[in-house]
């Protein structure tokens, strides 16, 4: 069937012929809580088939129908998203431990279609559309599968951030960390400080390539989203049984907000009002200085970030608290002031006091902070999380304390890293990853004890912008390694060493038609089309395998 991510596991039906065919009289009958899948079925299944897939009225015969249906039996022997297809004589069968379960199942009964059932619209009259007789039992292996989108580096539109929710969608993947600001653009707008988006969206120029290229794009970038988009967007996602984190940087990478609103800086050490949205690449030494206007100003920015992240769809939130320099901090005595006043030991303890003020400022409203494993660096409020990058050690060392854990390291999962070596990858950065090397990737870490590993909630692919101007560059980094990453998140695979990668080659003979279906500019298994290449445009490529940290 080669379906991808590869389910538990799959038994054929008892059949009076190969496969269950699907017309113009087929109807969905929708249990109750499966109404947004139904709906889903018209819209997307629908569109591509060309075929109505009416609600069911119960005056039919009763032998045409899709059934949808959320078991509790299901849900204790699969869990909320564990699902059970069944295609037999009589129906076609979706039911699933809850109505996200159900949808799951969605999913795989399209890909069971074909890959033209991931187009937008019909080929032609004519077409025949059936199922194979078969049960599928299947279920996830942890709850939390992301994609991590920085739209900060370069910004990505509305449009194609619902594309990326389908494509996320399609590939059961169920968490969209969405990051939305950092030094080079601030991506959401705040109503009560509105100069975050009239400054801090926009920038004059941008680097071109890796920071070590002499090369610009003179052309201005910018671009944000107003509420009414994120409103859409969160809406959107929620249909999808997909999860929304956002990500407000703090206290580092924070140029464009501190760019808009210089009293952000530490004006004591710089000349704040001198400081532009950044218009290159790296870690930037220009962080918010710890003062109690800066505490007031983002609890109003996040006030507002609840209000349109609500909470069942977006229960964490992530502040990010990575690669913060403290040499502005060394150098202001208000900063210093501010150690002293609290007793702390030094810079490091400062900015855990910042990220700790948050975490139970979130706390008290009823979310979850989620951070960049160097927020473990002082200690941790209760309940925060951490998002594992900088390799295992992270995320083991928060499992061990008790905190809850996403592993996401960069020397695995991070897809802006190069696919393959030679000077035909565009603009290539990081060590090689190829499609097995995310295939054979193993999220949990074997040193962690099984309470231990209760902490790791899940795995999360991270797609840092830099290098990627536009939709195309984007596609091409993540696909097709994001369709191994899903089977790794999904599917119950054996160890790294194990795992059958010719048989996951295999079946993505058939998923390379449904990204072309879906029309994803995915790197070829032969290499990169002469119009992906970016000759003579400087990455910064490293050599030999990547640190196992």
């Amino acid at each position: 069937m080669d379906l991808i991510p590869d389910p538990l596991r799959s038994w054929p039906a008892p059949r009076t012929a190969d496969a269950f065919p699907l017309d113009k009289e087929t109807a969905v009958a929708a249990g109750p809580g499966t109404e947004g899948v139904a709906h889903w079925l018209r819209s997307t299944v629908g569109a591509a088939t060309g075929l109505p897939l009416l609600p069911d009225t119960g005056t039919g015969p009763g032998d045409n129908l899709i059934v949808l249906g959320v078991s509790a039996d299901i849900a204790r022997e699969l869990g909320p998203e564990g699902h059970r297809i069944t295609v037999d004589a009589e129906a076609v069968r979706l039911d699933g431990g809850s109505a996200a379960g159900v949808f799951r199942a969605a999913q795989t009964l399209r890909q069971l279609l074909g890959p033209d059932a991931f187009r937008t619209a019909p080929l032609g009259p004519g077409r025949h559309w059936s199922v194979p007789m078969t049960v599928i039992e299947d279920a996830p292996r942890f709850a939390w599968r992301g994609l991590m989108l920085d739209v900060s580096r370069h910004f990505t539109p509305k449009d194609d951030i619902l594309r990326w929710l389908d494509l996320l969608a399609a590939h059961k993947l169920n968490v969209f960390h969405f990051h939305l600001t950092d030094d080079q653009g601030w991506r959401v707008e705040i109503k009560s400080r509105p100069r975050l988006t009239e400054v801090g969206a926009w920038r004059a120029r941008t680097k071109w390539g890796h920071r070590a290229s002499d090369l610009w794009d003179e052309k201005p970038h910018g671009g944000y989203y107003t509420q009414d988009d994120i409103r859409e967007i969160v809406a959107y996602a929620a249909a999808l049984h997909i999860s929304v984190v956002p990500e407000i940087e703090i206290p580092g990478h924070s140029q464009a907000a501190i760019a808009a609103y210089p009293e952000l800086g530490n004006t004591d050490v710089i000349d704040t009002t001198s400081l532009t949205v950044w218009d290159t690449w790296g870690v930037n030494d220009n962080v918010l200085a710890p003062t109690d206007n800066t505490l007031r100003f983002y609890e109003d920015v996040f006030t507002e970030i609840l209000d349109l992240f609500p909470a069942d769809t977006s229960p964490f939130i992530h502040v990010g608290g990575d690669e913060c320099p403290k040499d502005q901090w060394k150098r202001s005595p208000a900063a210093q002031a501010r150690i002293r006043e609290l007793g702390l030991t030094g810079e490091d303890e400062l900015q855990s006091w910042f990220i700790r003020h948050f975490g139970r400022w979130l706390a008290a409203r009823g979310r979850r902070l989620i951070g960049w494993d160097e927020i473990l660096e002082g200690g941790l409020a209760p309940g925060a999380a951490v998002s594992s990058w900088r390799g295992y050690a992270g995320g083991i060392a928060a499992a061990r304390a008790g905190h809850d854990v996403v592993m996401c390291p960069e020397q695995y999962v991070y897809l802006d890293h190069r696919q393959a070596p030679g000077e035909d990858e565009p603009m290539p950065i990081g060590y090689v990853r190829t499609l097995e090397d995310v295939y054979r990737f193993e999220p949990l870490p074997p040193q962690l004890t099984e309470e231990e590993a209760a902490h790791v909630l899940g795995t999360q692919a991270n797609v840092w912008t830099e290098v990627m101007q536009d939709r195309s560059r984007v596609d091409y980094q993540v696909f097709p390694r994001l369709a191994a990453f899903a089977e790794v998140a999904w599917s119950a695979l054996p160890a790294p060493g194990e795992r059958d990668f010719a048989d996951f080659e295999q079946r993505m003979t058939e998923h390379y038609r449904r990204l072309d279906a879906l029309g994803v500019a995915y790197r070829p298994p032969g290499g990169p089309l002469p119009w992906q290449r970016r000759p003579g445009v400087a990455g910064r490529p490293l050599e030999g395998p990547p640190p196992h940290i």
